[in-house]
């Protein structure tokens, strides 16, 4: 009886810190919806900003947001996958592999300022890319590359190994044997698992603020090497820089419902692909 009811008990208490979580992030999504939403319009999003941020649209804020999420994935994406299979399917389970592995899970877990002062270093003082889009893409990128490649694997993983082992007696080689019989029933974890790093990346402002970001910069880029303003920098420059917080707080309500939709729309995004790929592939 005492053993059924500490489960009673602690099943309560994960209940109880469930509904807590719950209800903790649905009141920030209802405030930030129920302030911002009035601040969205047409004007709001295709206008260009005026006095500092304070006023006007945030179109070149959207579109710098878009440019580095879209430089991100073009890097990550394909070597994130590509260090995955390597390691899953190609490289031996050595003491070398496994160091890797943990270099890996420790770079995962490591805090966004040090990959802004990783990216400052390399990709804008040494590479001379300056503050650009490119140095910004390849600093988000290198942020959620460990993440990729963690997310992938897990995914290869857990492919059984029948599959591999019959494709294999067939006489199919190694790599027919991973874009067959592997990868379509991995790509939907893998898919996931990078677009919600992609979504992370979306609203990092520590690696954007030492490579790309500007504090106001009322145009649209024109090339890679461009500086240009960002959704998660913006915001902190509503919420801390100006003086009158007062005025400007719709300005902040409405950038951070659509940092929000934009973020939400990345998670959902996720969750599509992952549904369509698994009602495609069962086993």
């Amino acid at each position: 009886m005492s053993q059924r009811s500490g489960e009673a008990r602690a099943f309560w208490v994960l209940r109880l810190v469930t509904y807590t979580i719950v209800l903790v992030i649905g009141y920030i999504v209802f405030d930030i919806v129920y302030h911002g939403a009035g601040t969205l319009s047409w004007e709001f999003l295709t206008g260009m900003p005026r006095k500092s941020g304070s006023e006007g649209g945030i179109l070149p804020v959207i579109v710098g947001t878009l440019c580095l999420v879209l430089g991100t994935v073009i890097v990550a994406l394909p070597l994130g996958m590509a260090g995955a299979i390597y390691l899953s399917e190609y490289a031996k389970q050595n003491r070398l592999t496994r160091t890797i592995r943990l270099a890996i899970v420790t770079l995962a877990g490591i805090p966004s300022i040090v990959f802004g002062l990783f990216g400052l270093g390399l990709f804008v003082i040494f590479l001379k890319f300056g503050a650009s889009i490119l140095a910004g893409s390849l600093t988000l990128a290198c942020m959620v590359l460990p993440i990729i490649i963690v997310a992938s694997e897990e995914a290869l993983r857990a492919v059984p190994q029948s599959f591999r082992e019959g494709s294999l007696a067939l006489g199919a080689t190694q790599w027919q044997t991973i874009r067959k019989n592997v990868l379509p029933y991995a790509v939907p974890g893998m898919l996931t698992g990078s677009i919600l790093a992609v979504g992370r990346a979306a609203g990092e402002t520590a690696p954007i603020l030492l490579t790309v970001a500007a504090f106001y910069l009322p145009k649209l880029p024109k090339s890679i090497f461009d500086q240009v303003m960002a959704l998660p920098y913006h915001l902190y420059i509503l919420a801390t820089q100006l003086p009158d917080v007062n005025k400007v707080r719709p300005m902040q309500y409405g950038t951070a419902l659509v940092l929000l939709i934009l973020v939400l729309g990345l998670n959902l995004a996720a969750i599509i692909v992952r549904s369509r790929y698994r009602k495609k592939y069962r086993w």
